[in-house]
């Protein structure tokens, strides 16, 4: 499968600028090792494009009540979605206007003020400043103007994702390709199935992203989806998002837990025929990836800590299954267990995986190596990589201090 023409987004750009193609003597090269540890690389990064990208931090339907709000740790700051009274969805930095502190902790709850636990200034589940213990020690005090500091919110299907800077293109910018695929699961109407899973990783997050979009490793590294998918597992690469698909072939597994996966999923009416025995995913650039099934939906972010530590976050959705009949309900929720049992496994086997990768891109002898003709995600993620970050085209990382000289 070819690929796609790709947009580049450079540090300054504020727009997606679309070019062809061109002869490049890198095409066809993997990234250089540094860039999967080395610290000022990471911070170019943050400057460039990971500030920038759309972050997803809930569902819709986890925020249904006034006051409900759910937060997210990105790059050192924290974010919190939360449900006004007017029914309307904000973001907001979690930090009080006065001395900085913390608002909330945790990753959700339900407040009719949102008040610092420092000094007691509170907020109005809009945002606005609504009391000030004390008020007559600040003379002239506009509060109007110390309201939250709001961070930008996007309502993609249902899915509320936040930027902490603008600069790049929206979730349904980078999706439209696919809307017409998406369309029949019903994004919208889905439903939370159990809490956010955040798993700490010693990993650089592209070592976890490449993998998602790796499909040469599947063949080897994970007999039951091999055994599940046979050799119908594809892949693309578009502008901005990276698309995989596998088939579930009638031949069954030897696996048991595969086996009964393959038997007792439901027939997805709502589904089209070509869909109900497909697993999708999609990796949006750089880190937030879905994983589509007939029977849920998994989002999953590989959040970056460092050169070296990333929190893979996930979660699972489901459409509500109480108007299906009996028989439907119980082979539903037999195949979503059977789900999460296999992928348990395949998660396990990637962990083993991508350790070993870390460790070698942090060899010092380890120099780029060749990407095959079908490997065009990790293609187009390298070309990506290079274009907005020129320095990721050095097979060593320049002297100290580079980034900040380049205004990254």
């Amino acid at each position: 499968m070819g690929m796609t023409k790709w947009g580049i987004w450079h540090p300054m750009a504020t727009q997606l600028r679309t070019v062809a193609t061109s002869v490049d003597p890198l095409d066809g090269m993997s990234l250089p090792g540094w860039l999967y540890f080395d610290a000022e690389f990471f911070e170019a990064e943050k400057a460039a494009f990971l500030r920038a990208a759309p972050q997803v931090v809930c569902h819709e339907s986890e925020i249904g009540q006034a006051g409900e709000w759910r937060s997210l740790e990105y790059l050192g700051e924290s974010v919190i979605v939360i449900r006004g009274d007017d029914g309307v969805a904000r973001a907001f930095a979690n930090v009080c206007r006065h001395r900085g502190s913390r608002l909330v902790d945790g990753t959700g709850g339900c407040s009719k003020v949102l008040t610092c636990p420092y000094h007691a200034w509170s907020y109005a589940r809009d945002g606005r400043l609504v009391g000030v213990p004390h008020r007559h020690e600040y003379p002239g005090l506009q509060t109007k103007k110390l309201g939250l500091v709001p961070v930008a919110l996007e309502n993609w299907r249902g899915f509320l994702f936040v930027t902490l800077e603008p600069g790049a293109p929206s979730v349904a910018e980078m999706m439209a390709p696919y809307e017409a695929e998406v369309a029949p699961y019903r994004f919208k109407e889905l439903r939370v199935m159990g809490r956010v899973t955040s798993r700490p990783r010693a990993l650089n997050w592209k070592t976890i992203a490449d993998n998602y979009s790796d499909h040469l490793h599947i063949p080897i590294g994970h007999p039951g989806l091999t055994r599940l998918f046979g050799r119908n597992y594809r892949i693309e690469a578009n502008e901005w998002v990276d698309r995989m698909e596998g088939e579930l072939v009638e031949t069954e597994s030897a696996n048991l837990s595969e086996r009964a996966y393959q038997r007792l999923l439901p027939d997805a009416a709502h589904l089209p025929a070509s869909h109900r025995r497909k697993w999708l995913y999609y990796k949006l650039f750089p880190n937030v990836a879905f994983d589509i099934y007939p029977d849920q939906v998994d989002f999953m972010q590989f959040l970056p800590v460092s050169g070296t530590e990333t929190v893979i976050r996930e979660i699972s959705y489901a459409l509500p299954d109480a108007e299906m009949p009996e028989k439907w309900r119980r082979e539903m929720k037999a195949a979503r267990y059977l789900n999460w049992r296999i992928n348990r496994r395949v998660n396990a086997e990637d962990t083993e995986l991508i350790a070993r990768v870390q460790a070698g891109m942090q060899s010092a002898s380890y120099v780029a190596g060749p990407l095959g003709t079908s490997e065009v995600c990790l293609r187009s993620f390298a070309a990506k990589l290079r274009a907005m970050i020129p320095q990721a085209r050095l097979g060593s990382p320049p002297p100290p201090g580079w980034s900040r000289a380049s205004g990254a």
